[in-house]
């Protein structure tokens, strides 16, 4: 076996599936030709979802020049990983942490959660084609350009509005659920959390062709412009996932998570139990090692209303105790550190001809470069990026990122111990 250089490069994975943008639209595909992935060639009818870094065993990636791919590298070069991450997690056969995506979004994901490690570990085990991996899923989404979502509980008031104000959400639950949720506001916040959850569910399991019906009617009298004022910031929303997703229920969720939308630079962390559903534009995710996704709306996908209803964690609030806030470390380095050990991003912004250090980190990175050109350097060697380019650091591994005679943008995930 020969050794390996504590940095080097990696082929990420493509995903295109039918919520992904299309050719050349998709930053998936513009990082996917430059990323050095075998017989790749860009399609303008391919929609291109996502691009996969890391080592999960759906679609790891590979390394250039080697037959192995990254985590079968990792196996056998655990101090790549670190002793440090491989006493706090799970590196078993090379497995990482963390799972580093970019995301195209063409049109709306599902409404979805993600459960936590205990409930993941369970539904794994009844269901393991549907929950293919036993571990948790928090994400932080980083848009790249201008981008939408649902996301969490809105604050119970504003719900409240919503069904006083839409008669078609409004129709759809049962008349003794709405009357407890218009008087819940004064009572404690675990009282106010089962009353949302009734709700909730009463929505989610609603007759298919009453939902139907009250969605045409809906969507008539947005056409027509027939929205009273409380309901204008959702309109287009509403239009939206409607001409997507047709008679869908998801489509009412409108009217209860919070619609947010996110220019370049701005993040969210969304925890176990969270629902959200992203909307439209390009992002960075990274997210504990793990693809468990429960569904509910807004996809052909099956749906897991029962399972998702009973792990939401019903916490009702503005969108911003999502944020994360990015903060600079340095003057072209902006850290983006969520609640969680599991991951951390950061965000390398170099002018032409400057150099950004990094010291050495006690786990493992992944890193890919969004804009420009340049290169990495380390004590061994160094290599030339390209927007697309993706790269492995090891463990404890000084590196030098420089860019050329452009500016160079670079996303690096990384464990935090």
């Amino acid at each position: 076996m020969s050794t390996i250089e504590p940095v080097f490069r990696i082929i990420p994975t493509v995903q295109t599936y039918d919520w992904g943008k299309k050719g050349q639209d998709s930053k998936v595909a513009e990082f996917a030709s430059g990323a050095g992935i075998h017989g790749f060639t860009l399609n303008q009818s391919v929609p291109y979802a996502e691009l996969w870094m890391g080592t999960h065993v759906k679609s790891p990636s590979g390394v250039i020049d080697r037959k192995q791919n990254l985590a079968q590298i990792l196996t056998e070069s655990p101090g790549l990983i670190g002793h440090q991450v491989s006493q706090r997690f799970d590196t078993t056969n090379g497995n990482l942490p963390f799972l580093f995506k970019v995301l195209a979004i063409g049109k709306a994901l599902s409404i979805q959660t993600h459960p936590d490690k205990k409930t993941s570990e369970k539904l794994h085990a009844e269901q393991p084609t549907v929950y293919t991996d036993p571990n948790h899923k928090p994400e932080m989404a980083l848009a790249l350009t201008d981008f939408k979502a649902l996301c969490g509980f809105m604050p119970i008031a504003r719900i409240a509005e919503y069904v006083k104000a839409v008669p078609e959400f409004n129709a759809l639950i049962d008349p003794s659920i709405v009357m407890e949720f218009l008087n819940c506001t004064l009572l404690a916040e675990s009282q106010q959390k089962a009353v949302l959850k009734k709700l909730f569910s009463a929505l989610m399991t609603a007759d298919v062709t009453n939902i139907a019906t009250q969605l045409r009617t809906l969507v008539a009298r947005y056409q027509r412009g027939g929205q009273k004022s409380v309901e204008e910031d959702v309109t287009d929303l509403v239009l939206t996932l409607n001409e997507q997703y047709a008679g869908d229920v998801g489509v009412f969720c409108a009217f209860m998570l919070n619609y947010v939308q996110m220019t370049p630079g701005q993040a969210i962390f969304l925890g176990a139990g969270e629902p959200h559903a992203y909307v439209q534009g390009d992002i960075m995710e990274c997210m504990a090692n793990s693809d468990n996704v429960i569904r509910a709306g807004l996809t052909p996908k099956p749906k897991d209303i029962p399972n998702l209803v009973s792990v939401l964690t019903y916490t009702a609030s503005d969108w911003q105790k999502h944020m994360v806030k990015p903060v600079d470390i340095t003057p072209h380095t902006r850290k983006y550190d969520p609640p969680i050990p599991d991951f951390t991003v950061l965000q390398v912004n170099t002018q032409k001809g400057e150099t950004e250090s990094h010291e050495a980190i006690p786990g493992p990175s992944i890193a890919i470069a969004t804009e420009g050109s340049g290169r990495v350097s380390w004590s061994g060697g160094e290599l030339d990026l390209q927007a697309g380019s993706v790269i492995f650091v090891g463990a404890e591994t000084k590196i030098d990122i420089t860019a050329g005679d452009s500016n160079l943008v670079v996303y690096r995930a990384y464990v935090a111990v």
